[in-house]
């Protein structure tokens, strides 16, 4: 295929771009004149057009914005929110065959001679009108219970953190797809012109500091423009790399030379017609006016000594999980799209006991707090929170159990997530799991079903929200997945 027909067919691609391009209004000409300050449209024109390219939302939203609390390295469903009597009856005892029923194995406990089962050390009780079974260890969560969703059938095929935690973000177990924020970015557009529609907050817990890392793909593009990107912020000098000017450049300066320079791109869009020009035009832009937004929403400073009581004392530590929620509720209130907090740390192969306690100190308070800050504020309704990993642990020890020590493997058949907000029915336990925690008994959950449940709530058919790339059209659920219905309020 010659370069210009390659060139002509990503021209003539239908998306909002080239929508209002061949609708003359052409979205070179509209980066250029917000670039010089000029309005060749009413606003509300250029969104009926972005709107009506893609035909979203496809139904009334009950969510307007999305806060994901990932838990990265996959929390023990047996220590937060699945409690397991027999497992402490038959502590040391092997796991029934029947049980297994010879399910695929890590490579961490495929060569164990036995898989001795193991109960939590922490106790449970019952908390809300549901009367949901939270461990002792989440006594803030816990306060919540009548506020939450908790899921304990969610299931994957995932076995590892990887795939696992990419399978989540993008839909697929492959690198290289679009991040979840990156979909809801190119499908429903920004209602905030000075900060990223997606933005990406990292922690690391103290139950295992140096636990499994990240990587920015998780919050990537994919193929979609790269104007969708989630975008990093990070504590201390500089939320964002490469976002100050260097010294001696005033901003009349730089004004001048985002100037000169969106009118060379707009030239040479003009020319070859290439979406990804206006994509890196509108980037330019973004950037100059984050330079005076980031410092703002960064600038904690003017929050109440309430507010960080509540948040508990991390909130004031830069970095933490506890200032990122807090940041995460700042960023809502500005019309952020997709707020994405990981959480590192939940990977307790051994040591658990010790390890996860402290993971959930980390998080639990700040959690609690952000539910209530955000309906206090008026925010939870349409504010969809969600708080999980990437698959569950393990109803058996990965090595020796000791008096006061055991660890747990991967175990992707059960897990437990929850969720808050954006229409979501509070107060309610969805899904069951068998006496062993093993298999789920009632109501699954697949990973592209919570996707398709979660696009449901902001107005979007999953189905539906596709983009045509290498001649395939793909979606964030692929070729499954279905709303839960059960789920909603």
């Amino acid at each position: 295929m010659s370069e210009k027909k390659i060139l002509d067919e990503r021209s003539y691609s239908m998306n909002r771009r080239a929508f209002l391009s061949k609708a003359s209004i052409g979205l070179g000409t509209a980066s250029l004149a917000s670039l010089l300050g000029t309005s060749f449209f009413k606003p509300a024109d250029a969104q009926n057009a972005i709107v009506n390219s893609l035909n979203l939302p496809h139904f009334a939203p009950k969510a307007k914005q999305v806060i994901y609390l990932f838990q990265s390295g996959g929390p023990s469903q047996f220590e937060l929110f699945d409690n397991k009597p027999l497992l402490r009856t038959m502590q040391g005892q092997d796991l029934p065959e029947s049980i297994r029923n010879g399910q695929r194995l890590t490579g961490m406990t495929a060569n164990q001679s036995e898989f001795p089962l193991v109960g939590s050390k922490f106790d449970f009780k019952r908390y809300g009108n549901s009367g949901a079974e939270i461990s002792s260890i989440l006594p803030y969560t816990s306060k919540i219970a009548d506020e939450i969703c908790i899921v304990k059938s969610m299931h994957t095929e995932a076995i590892n953190h990887d795939p696992a935690i990419t399978f989540f973000q993008t839909g697929s177990q492959q690198p290289g797809r679009p991040a979840m924020g990156s979909w809801l970015s190119y499908g429903l557009g920004s209602e905030n012109e000075n900060l990223p529609n997606f933005v990406v907050l990292l922690s690391r817990g103290t139950g295992r500091p140096a636990g499994q890392p990240l990587y920015s793909r998780l919050w990537g593009n994919g193929f979609l423009h790269s104007l969708h990107q989630g975008v990093q912020f990070r504590s201390g000098k500089d939320p964002v790399l490469y976002l100050n000017d260097p010294d001696g450049m005033s901003r009349a300066s730089k004004r001048n030379l985002l100037d000169k320079v969106a009118e060379l791109n707009h030239k040479q869009y003009e020319s070859f017609g290439d979406p990804e020009i206006t994509s890196r035009i509108a980037q330019y832009e973004m950037a100059y006016k984050m330079q005076t937004s980031v410092p703002e929403v960064m600038d904690v400073k003017g929050e109440s000594d309430q507010t960080y009581k509540m948040y508990g004392p991390n909130s004031t530590v830069p970095g933490t999980f506890a200032a990122n929620a807090l940041l995460a509720r700042r960023l809502i209130e500005k019309d952020v799209r997709f707020v994405q907090l990981y959480h590192m740390g939940w990977d307790q192969h051994g040591d658990l006991p010790n390890a996860i306690k402290k993971q959930a100190e980390d998080v639990d308070q700040a959690s609690a707090a952000l539910i209530l800050d955000l309906k206090q504020r008026g925010l939870l309704d349409e504010t969809l929170v969600v708080w999980g990993g990437e698959f569950g642990r393990t109803n058996y020890s990965q090595g020796a159990i000791t008096s006061n020590s055991y660890g747990r493997d991967h175990h992707p058949r059960c897990f437990s997530i929850w969720m808050a907000g954006g229409g979501i029915k509070p107060g309610m336990v969805y899904g069951e799991t068998d006496d062993f925690g093993y298999n789920i008994v009632k109501d699954p959950v697949h990973v592209h079903d919570f996707q398709a449940t979660m696009l449901h709530q902001l107005g979007i058919d999953h189905e539906r929200l596709t983009y045509k790339y290498q001649g395939r059209r793909f979606r964030l659920t692929d070729v499954s997945g279905h709303v839960i219905k059960d789920l909603l309020a």
